[in-house]
């Protein structure tokens, strides 16, 4: 429900009020004597369905701009008038639930705050999830989303589009263009600190580091989360409820994966940056159009009609650029995808040779004690080096038929050679016990 304060300029008070009778809208009207070009104030509730028709209505009816309207939220309204309303608006679909055009964009201008406090809260969010990436902390990179100004300007642009405002439209790609540069620039200087003064251990493998080798070989699901929070972050401005959580997860498809490239930047592996830099930029992308698709569905429009044909138009050939270039990501993460597919099988397969082996009468005093495959440092589209295969038996001389077996049993499941290496484990059993010496 909402409350709207509405000043009627000199001479459009009887079509005003004329107006809100027809629709049989409760009103109070009090006298205006501060300005002489307002002659009162009129105040109404209204469901919030009816918000955008009845404001569009009085603006044909005269009331442009230069006078002031105020829609605030309304706790309770008692009026029998005010049922009849809310029965007429409100079917219970999703046009029903949002809030006006006039309050989105309202909305979506206070979701992004001064260039200066965005600059300043991106920084420290790219350095927090930096942080938590180095640490291999969850918890500490969640906390660098909580803090990412980022979904003002991610939903902004999206908004603009829809309701004609260029102004706004302009302002959040900008900001949207800064905030992924200075995320990244921001978690390369800060690693590179942490690198040259050894906060962290020499000669440590970024590879290595699970919440960060994640992120340098996205996946496609890495665009479902982009997508998802589109559309979450949309419906959560447009029905009026609460955005915070959504900007958690928007920021979740962009800062980690922003810090995890200037992280790369900083140990020079610049190819190892590619897959998630390209995950940044996807993700950004698809928020924008999972917001323009959003938007559109669920009815908003521009508020000047005539302009309605010209701003379709507009909105369906950026919809069509930004499908295009995300198919184009799509195809990329779905090479990474497709590569990791590969390795995980190749995995599977190669360990149930060696179990297959070891299973032959030939080879049965021999147990496999650890299975590992070593990936090369070819991100984002890494594949496997190396099987490392510890295999423990009697302190007897290790058949070198073995060797050769699992060379040539792991090998074919490889388009590739992949070095074999194994390692004997002396396995010594006594009372019961059985003890390595290696």
């Amino acid at each position: 429900m909402r409350l709207v304060q509405l000043t009627v300029p000199t001479g459009k008070r009887e079509t005003v009020l004329g107006a809100l009778e027809d629709r049989g809208i409760d009103y109070v009207v009090t006298d205006e004597e501060s300005r002489r070009e307002y002659t009162a104030v009129v105040y109404f509730p209204l469901p919030s369905p009816a918000v955008e028709p009845v404001l569009d209505e009085l603006q044909e009816a005269g009331i442009d701009e230069d006078a002031y309207t105020v829609v605030v939220d309304a706790e309770t309204v008692v009026s029998r008038r005010f049922e009849a309303l809310r029965e007429e608006y409100e079917n219970g679909d999703v046009e029903t639930d949002r809030i006006s055009r006039q309050e989105l964009q309202a909305e979506a201008e206070s979701l992004t705050p001064t260039f200066s406090v965005y600059t300043v809260m991106t920084v420290i969010s790219a350095v927090v999830a930096t942080a938590g990436l180095l640490l291999d902390s969850p918890a500490v990179v969640v906390g660098s989303m909580v803090i990412a100004p980022l979904i003002g300007p991610a939903l902004g642009a999206s908004v603009g589009s829809v309701i004609d405002d260029e102004e706004l439209f302009t302002e959040s790609v900008f900001y949207q263009i800064v905030g992924v540069a200075v995320a990244i620039a921001a978690a390369a200087v800060f690693a590179w600190l942490v690198r040259m003064t050894n906060v962290v251990p020499p000669g440590l493998d970024i590879t290595a580091v699970g919440e960060i080798s994640e992120r340098l070989a996205p996946d496609l699901l890495s665009l479902a989360i982009a997508l998802g929070a589109g559309i979450a972050g949309i419906i959560s401005i447009a029905t009026g409820t609460s955005v915070a959580l959504v900007g958690v997860m928007i920021a979740a498809a962009l800062i980690p994966p922003a810090a995890a490239a200037g992280i790369a930047i900083a140990w020079g592996q610049p190819t190892a940056a590619i897959g998630s830099t390209a995950l940044v930029l996807v993700n950004v992308l698809s928020v924008n159009l999972a917001g323009l698709l959003t938007l559109w569905y669920v009815g908003y429009r521009p508020e000047n009609l005539f302009s309605l044909g010209e701003t379709e138009q507009r909105v369906r050939r950026r919809i069509v650029g930004l499908a295009a270039i995300v198919f184009v990501f799509a195809l990329f993460l779905g090479g990474i995808t497709y590569a990791s597919y590969v390795s995980a099988t190749f995995e599977e397969n190669a360990r149930e040779e060696v179990e297959l082996v070891l299973s032959e009468e030939e080879f049965a005093q021999y147990q496999l004690l650890e299975f590992e495959v070593v990936m090369d440092d070819e991100y984002p589209f890494v594949s496997p080096e190396q099987v490392v295969v510890t295999i423990g038996g009697p302190p007897d001389e290790a058949p070198p038929a073995l060797a050769d077996t699992l060379r040539e049993r792991i090998n074919q499941h490889s388009d590739d050679q992949v070095a074999v290496e194994v390692r004997y484990v002396n396995v010594i059993e006594g009372n019961g016990e059985a003890s390595r010496d290696g």
